[in-house]
């Protein structure tokens, strides 16, 4: 059922999507666990409730609540659609890899943000840049599905509709989205293998392989590898690699002695998903970037070069 009751709040308008009378509760049970069971189509993953919650629009009685908050027969809970104001158009250059009424996948640059408080955003830059979606359910403007950190180039999901960001979010908290990276990190690596050691007390796993290993004047060795997480831990390959003695070159948070100013050599360069749709596969890759190639060859030269016998 839909209102069309309105709050202000600061700079938001929340709209309210669905209220419901709470009753008939016999066992004792948070508002988290209660969201998930009347807001199921609208909110379809834990995450989603979790975050409903915190930022405020899931209400008891017009009021923001605790997660910690008991539910008691006679309140109302009502979703609210936090309506904030649209994004400022940022004009970049942005490498479209693909684009549907549902979905688009993009080639995010280094060293700028995916969202957040600042002008300079990949939201704030595919508001103009991708084309309008002709669906009943759409955004009323694109918004990423995801995060890469503002060091990490690569491949992100952008939603144009509702249940496209319903599902891939969906998609992604049960991990059946598959993806690759490309990175060069200090030192030599065994040519396969698994890290898998907790991050902050959660399970986190990635697959790796090397693609090719180099001798370097500044780092002894770097090594060009290929990696598959297979959970989606807050900095997982940077802390992976790091753990094992092979920081990422350029990783100035997990690498204090690094030696580049090439930036973060780490590149999100495969995804895998069903399509939101269709629900038939569909994946995408771009190359790593040339600044890579470039790296690796100046070092190889550089080494030849100075232990070269005359």
């Amino acid at each position: 059922m839909f209102f069309f009751q309105v709050q202000t709040v600061d700079i938001c308008i929340l709209f309210l999507v669905k209220e419901i009378c709470v009753e008939a509760i016999n066992n004792p049970i948070r508002i988290e666990g209660y969201a998930r069971k009347v807001f199921k189509d609208e909110l379809p993953t834990n995450k989603s409730i979790k975050k409903a919650v915190k930022k405020g629009t899931i209400r008891i009685n017009n009021s923001k609540i605790p997660s910690s908050h008991w539910m008691k027969n006679g309140e109302l809970i009502q979703l609210w659609d936090l309506e904030e104001l649209p994004p400022k158009p940022f004009d970049i250059d942005l490498e479209i890899v693909f684009e549907d009424h549902f979905f688009a996948v993009i080639n995010k640059p280094a060293g700028i943000c995916v969202s957040g408080n600042q002008f300079r955003t990949i939201q704030n830059g595919v508001v103009s840049l991708l084309q309008k979606t002709n669906e009943t359910d759409a955004l009323n403007w694109p918004k990423p599905v995801h995060r890469l950190d503002k060091a990490t180039s690569g491949l992100l999901v952008i939603a144009k509709t509702r249940s496209a960001m319903s599902d891939l979010g969906m998609q992604f908290e049960a991990r059946t989205i598959k993806k690759s990276y490309h990175a060069i990190v200090h030192g030599s690596t065994p040519s396969s293998g698994t890290l898998d050691a907790s991050i902050k007390g959660q399970s986190a796993v990635t697959r790796y392989d090397k693609l090719l290993e180099v001798p370097s004047l500044r780092n002894n060795t770097i090594t060009l590898l290929k990696l598959a997480p297979e959970t989606g831990r807050t900095h997982q390959i940077r802390l992976h690699c790091s753990q094992i003695g092979n920081p990422i070159l350029g990783d100035q948070l997990y690498a204090a002695k690094t030696k580049t100013n090439k930036g973060l050599f780490l590149a999100a360069t495969g995804i895998q998903f069903k399509h939101p749709k269709s629900q038939k596969t569909v994946s995408f890759s771009i190359p790593f970037p040339n600044k890579f190639k470039a790296q690796l060859d100046r070092e190889q030269r550089r080494w030849t070069k100075y232990n070269t016998p005359e």
